[in-house]
């Protein structure tokens, strides 16, 4: 699917400029394990920025959302995204990493690039709003979910800042297995990665990295 059909499939599902304000009740429905909230205030936003945020050689760190997020600050500083600066608010945050985004601009273009930054400019070229709705549909504010929290949350249905919902599917081997379900019915869906678990762990916002980018809309 070409770029200008992703964004009028977003467009056209109502979801492109649907931006639903962090609340309390954002967060799983139908997990086994309670949610408790820790107390520490490092922003997510402090953890994504911390290395520098350049891009390099290396497709498995998260350069590509980090400039995503920041490009989509710079363009709109009111966004909602904004809360993963905020570390007072409770959140979880499902990370794609370099190499997610790369496959997903391969998807929609047909050809695959071989640079981070060459990547991120195709995802920009989507526009500000696409991909504001897209980091939106990755954040889940108003509850702080640890990995093992997740393992026992097999079934759960999240509610995203975007406001659209994702589905876990989740059990261990051994290593934790969690699917991420997205919006998208007949293409790949995320995986979180077992060794990119519980980043900023302690505090209010936490985030767990996934091997591919969620769709909030059937593309």
């Amino acid at each position: 699917m070409t770029p200008r059909r992703i964004l009028s499939a977003l467009t056209a599902a109502g979801v492109a400029g649907v931006l639903v304000a962090p609340t309390a009740a954002a967060g799983p429905t139908g997990s086994a394990s309670a949610v408790t909230t820790p107390t520490g205030t490092r922003s997510l936003a402090a953890v994504l920025t911390a290395d520098g945020n350049q891009f390099d050689r290396s497709w498995y760190d998260y350069d590509i959302v980090t400039e995503a997020v920041l490009a989509v600050l710079d363009a709109k500083p009111t966004s909602k995204v904004g809360v993963l600066a905020d570390g007072t608010v409770p959140l979880t945050a499902f990370l794609p990493n370099d190499r997610a985004f790369q496959s997903l601009v391969a998807d929609v273009a047909g050809s695959r690039l071989w640079s981070e930054k060459a990547v991120f400019d195709a995802v920009a070229g989507l526009g500000i709003d696409t991909v504001e709705t897209v980091l939106l549909y990755h954040v889940v504010p108003g509850t702080t979910i640890t990995a093992k929290q997740a393992i026992a949350s097999n079934g759960a249905v999240l509610t995203t800042a975007q406001g659209g919902t994702v589905t876990v599917r989740s059990y261990s081997r051994y290593l934790p297995v969690i699917e991420l379900r997205d919006q998208d019915t007949d293409d790949r869906n995320p995986f979180v990665n077992p060794f990119a678990l519980d980043r900023n762990k302690g505090n209010k916002q936490i985030a767990h990295g996934i091997t591919d980018v969620l769709r909030p809309v059937d593309l």
